[in-house]
């Protein structure tokens, strides 16, 4: 049998950075706080307890995002996203993320003027950008904000920054704790970082936890992530068949139900059925078959 290339995780092998347990973590207030205050070099006044897995669709038509770690302070709003590979189309996922935020924290009536500082925060494992060479630059923080490109002083201060860390490139860190945590998430080694010890503590106790081994066991995976991952499979595959393989292992290696996973590969439910060697009777039930 082919091996796939993504395996979910048991609840005891989980480390920090893996999706699930570093959601969890960041469940700890003052956690969340410290890591925000240690990445951003700016000081949290007060957090609006920590919404995992936050789901933001404004409006019917609009494709909807998820984020890791939606945090709601006085003056400004944070999303952190931890990411073990690296990540797809980063710049125009972070543009909607950003436009998802102010939809969601923008009220009706209020003056643009209120509009809270924005920060999106991705942590990658890897270094997720290559420079006009093709080259990876392997800076460990990347900070973008938006400026004019006439005039190089000028600073279009529309109160979003968005920081890119790669954990990668901890070595070349200056700032010893930013150092220190991205070692953490690089190497999985809290080495004699207060903050990253802490950090594995939670992780160890989560892991005991029932509650969370329950949540995590029933945890619905991203959609997107899922169908990418899964059509990496069959991509060398004609267009049906890499459909089907597709279906297979979101089904295999996520825990997607059939009828699901066929639907959103466009794949024929029957012949997925056939791969997962399950069986199938194809009576015509709200306009496909029905398992047996």
């Amino acid at each position: 049998m082919k091996k796939h290339l993504y395996h979910r995780k048991p609840v005891d092998e989980l480390t920090f950075t893996d999706d699930g347990m570093f959601q969890a973590v960041m469940r700890d207030p003052d956690l969340c706080a410290e890591l925000v205050e240690r990445l951003l070099n700016i000081k949290v006044s007060r957090i609006e307890y920590p919404e995992l897995e936050k789901t933001i669709a404004p409006f019917f038509s609009s494709k909807g995002v998820r984020l890791d770690v939606y945090i709601k302070d006085s003056d400004k709003v944070i999303d952190v996203e931890m990411q073990s590979r690296e990540p797809v189309a980063l710049p125009q996922r972070t543009r909607y993320y950003q436009s998802m935020i102010d939809a969601d924290s923008f009220a009706k009536g209020q003056d643009y003027s209120e509009l809270k500082a924005s920060y999106i925060v991705f942590i990658c494992k890897s270094d997720p950008f290559r420079d006009a060479n093709g080259k990876r630059p392997g800076l460990p923080r990347y900070t973008l904000t938006t400026k004019c490109q006439e005039i190089a002083g000028l600073n279009f201060d529309d109160k979003i920054m968005k920081v890119i860390y790669n954990a990668s490139g901890y070595e070349k860190e200056k700032d010893a704790r930013v150092r220190d945590f991205l070692h953490f998430v690089y190497t999985n080694d809290p080495k004699e970082d207060d903050f990253s010890v802490r950090l594995t503590q939670r992780v160890e106790m989560l892991k005991q936890n029932e509650q969370f081994r329950e949540v995590y066991a029933a945890m619905d995976l991203r959609e997107m992530d899922i169908r990418r991952e899964a059509l990496a499979e069959g991509r060398i595959q004609g267009a049906m068949e890499g459909a089907i393989n597709a279906a297979v292992v979101a089904v295999r290696d996520f825990n997607i139900a059939p009828q699901l996973a066929a639907q959103k590969m466009n794949a024929p439910l029957d012949k997925v059925m056939e791969k997962l060697g399950m069986p199938y009777k194809a009576d015509v039930v709200s306009g496909g078959g029905v398992l047996h």
